[in-house]
């Protein structure tokens, strides 16, 4: 005979699981407005400094070729593969590339600016995005993309 709490378990795991979600999804959230904060507060301080805004190109996947984007803004990182634009929004600049992106350039969308940039990524590539910022505002008008 089958007990009754056996007969609930699919209901109380699913319940769980949704439960879980939702508190991802809430973190998930909260981060990415403590991200936004820390973009928007990045924007005014490189303006205050006087640092010119430059054409911001995608880099493709394989890394051979760059592509114009439309954007204008300031790359974070030597190898120019995130930027935030004067718009104020966070842009990976990757792209697959390929004739049509050669000719008519590269569609980036903004994305939303993660807390931890490179997460995941070997040991040594992942870093704070207030650090990352931090070094982008300190290297100033010495900044150099390779």
């Amino acid at each position: 005979m089958e007990h009754q709490d056996d007969a609930d378990w699919p209901a109380r795991r699913r319940e769980a699981f949704e439960a879980h979600e939702r508190a991802r999804e809430r973190a998930e959230a909260a981060e990415e407005l403590q991200a936004k904060a820390l973009v928007a507060d990045f924007v005014v301080h490189v303006r205050e400094l006087g640092l010119p805004p430059e054409p911001l190109r995608a880099r493709a996947y394989n890394g051979s070729a760059t592509f114009r984007t439309g954007l204008s803004g300031w790359y974070l990182q030597p190898n120019g593969s995130l930027g935030i634009g004067e718009d104020g929004l966070f842009y990976v600049l990757i792209t697959p590339g390929g004739l049509a992106t050669w000719l008519r350039g590269a569609q980036i969308a903004p994305s939303a600016p993660p807390l931890a940039v490179g997460r995941g990524a070997r040991d040594g590539e992942s870093m704070s995005l207030r650090e990352l910022l931090d070094r982008r505002l300190a290297a100033g008008l010495k900044f150099r993309r390779v």
